[in-house]
């Protein structure tokens, strides 16, 4: 039998289920759009022909901070530390010292136990004369530190220097100034192990590069009464520039002129035999000029 030849009442329930289902494709439909919508309304961006680009946005990435040594930084003893140090090495201090090892043809042989020694500003003699030494001005700042204490500052030591005027000749030894006392003087270092002198600036006597001489007594005044108790006896060896320019440039170091020329850093029986850290640090960093006069600093390291 056809389906159509079962009679109304079943086509009735035939056309019921058609309708149900019918409805149900339209719901199907329904919810079908309604996702599709909520997709075309996504995070990602579109682009100009109307398609849709997803774009993904990356974790920033923390930019490092960097953190900044200063050369100098506070010491657990309140002084500065230098970022970096070498030993100072033994020098001999030479023939003219006055330190009480050996004799000299002036008043006394050991300036460390005379009164007006310890001074900042040596220029002037101050043991019966007052002459004053001439030549160009020179203000030297020395930081004494402990290479075995990561360059930390040493307060409370002594510090002895000297050196000869500008003709090359040394107070209380040389010929002409064996009344002199001038260019020698005692300063104890501060809580950033600093002393400053104000001097002049030496001269350049044959065989010689231009130097300054120095002594660190580390229990202070009370032990610097003699080169043979000093802790470390060393020198400066000035720098090249600043030696020409003051050489050629002032006429009170013209006889300095042939002698610079016949020395060289390498060639001196003092300085040639050190290593290039040593000699970078016992050369003053300079500024200045021969009218204003000049600055300088330098690092002591010793070894505590």
């Amino acid at each position: 039998m056809e389906a159509h030849d079962h009679g109304l009442s079943h086509d009735l329930r035939a056309m019921s289920r058609e309708l149900v289902a019918r409805r149900r494709a339209l719901a199907f439909l329904a919810s079908a759009g309604t996702v599709v919508a909520v997709s075309a309304c996504g995070g990602g961006d579109e682009s100009s022909d109307g398609t849709t680009t997803t774009t993904t946005t990356a974790t920033p990435t923390p930019t490092p901070t960097s953190t900044s040594t200063s050369s100098s930084s506070s010491s657990s003893s309140g002084g500065s530390t230098s970022s970096s140090c070498v030993a100072d090495p033994t020098e001999t201090n030479g023939p003219y010292p006055a330190d009480g090892t050996n004799s000299s043809s002036g008043s006394t042989s050991n300036v460390l136990i005379t009164s007006g020694v310890v001074r900042s500003d040596i220029r002037s003699s101050f043991i019966g004369s007052t002459t004053t030494a001439d030549g160009v001005e020179l203000t030297i700042e020395l930081q004494l530190v402990d290479v075995n204490n990561s360059c930390s500052a040493i307060e409370g030591a002594a510090i002895y220097i000297w050196h000869c005027d500008a003709d090359g000749r040394y107070s209380l030894y040389s010929s002409g100034v064996t009344t002199e006392s001038y260019l020698r003087g005692v300063q104890v270092t501060d809580s950033d192990g600093k002393v400053t002198f104000t001097t002049i600036y030496p001269a350049c006597y044959s065989g010689r590069w231009p130097h300054i001489h120095f002594e660190i007594f580390l229990d202070g005044l009370t032990s610097a009464s003699t080169g043979r108790t000093a802790d470390l006896i060393s020198q400066l060896a000035m720098p090249a520039a600043t030696n020409t320019a003051v050489f050629t440039g002032d006429t009170r170091y013209t006889a300095s002129i042939a002698n610079y020329n016949a020395v060289s850093i390498s060639s001196d029986n003092v300085f040639g035999d050190n290593t290039s850290a040593e000699i970078a640090q016992m050369t003053p960093t300079m500024s200045g000029s021969l009218s204003a006069g000049y600055s300088a600093s330098a690092l002591i390291g010793i070894e505590v």
